[in-house]
């Protein structure tokens, strides 16, 4: 007969392989949106790709913060959407916690923005006629808007049991809030301060170089080869030539002639 260790070897436990499961889009919205972390800062709203978690959609959601410890859901899946039996986008994300809940969760949710940090909360279904047992999981991820402020998160919810009657709402089992550090959620935020150079040695300005004096364009067009130079010869007979013209000009054309006769 074989001893408890020897009826161990071999088996594979199914409760685990159900549970990885289960929590393969909680890992996937985890992993994604720390890959979109840049040296520890909190990522863009905008930066969030659905194709990257595309995996996770049905378990995944969206929401804005609308006032302190209150936040509205934007967009979710459709798993999200069938606990509630309606449409839940423009619903704020209370509605999925019982009244008698809702103050320490609007106290941490309200953490998620404000310090900011990563919220996982542990949920347990109300009972009920037609409400079979239902345990869920939420985990709170912070996001910032395109002005700079962290008032959007991404949010990811996976249950273990049977929907049964919607809506379903649920009492807290227990809240982790993990507080990202001051130095990594303002690490992309504030610039790197630029090094001091030292002062270079002044220099003695060289001496100015005298620019040639620009040459006068005499015409629009191209010059003739026998216009560039005018001989002296050619100069001189022209002006004796206009000399005898004035000299003509100014004798009187009628001349009076005095008779003796």
């Amino acid at each position: 007969m074989l001893d408890n260790d020897d009826n161990k070897r071999g088996v594979i436990s199914m409760l685990e392989r159900d549970k990885d499961r289960r929590f393969a889009p909680v890992k996937l919205v985890e992993s994604y949106w720390s890959g979109l972390r840049v040296e520890g800062s909190v990522p863009l709203r905008s930066q969030i790709d659905p194709r990257g978690i595309e995996d996770a959609l049905e378990n995944a959601f969206l929401i804005e913060r609308i006032a302190s410890g209150m936040a509205k859901i934007r967009v979710a899946g459709m798993h999200v959407s069938g606990l509630m039996g309606m449409e839940v986008a423009g619903m704020p994300i209370s509605s999925l916690i019982t009244p008698s809940h809702r103050d320490d969760f609007a106290r941490c949710l309200e953490q998620v923005f404000s310090t900011p940090s990563i919220l996982r909360i542990e949920l347990k279904a109300e009972d009920g006629f037609g409400k079979p047992s239902l345990d869920a999981h939420i985990e709170l991820y912070p996001l910032r808007s395109d002005f700079g402020d962290i008032t959007r998160a991404l949010g990811v919810l996976v249950t273990n049991g049977r929907i049964g009657r919607a809506p379903r709402r649920f009492e807290i089992v227990r809240m982790t809030v993990t507080q990202l550090t001051e130095a990594n959620q303002n690490a992309a935020l504030t610039p790197a301060p630029e090094k001091a150079s030292a002062p270079k040695p002044s220099a003695k300005p060289a001496a100015a170089t005298p620019k040639p004096a620009a040459k006068t364009k005499l015409f629009s067009g191209p010059r003739k080869a026998d216009e560039t130079a005018v001989p002296t010869a050619m100069n001189k007979a022209r002006a004796d030539f206009a000399r005898k013209q004035r000299d003509t000009n100014d004798r009187p054309h009628l001349r009076l002639v005095v008779s003796n006769d």
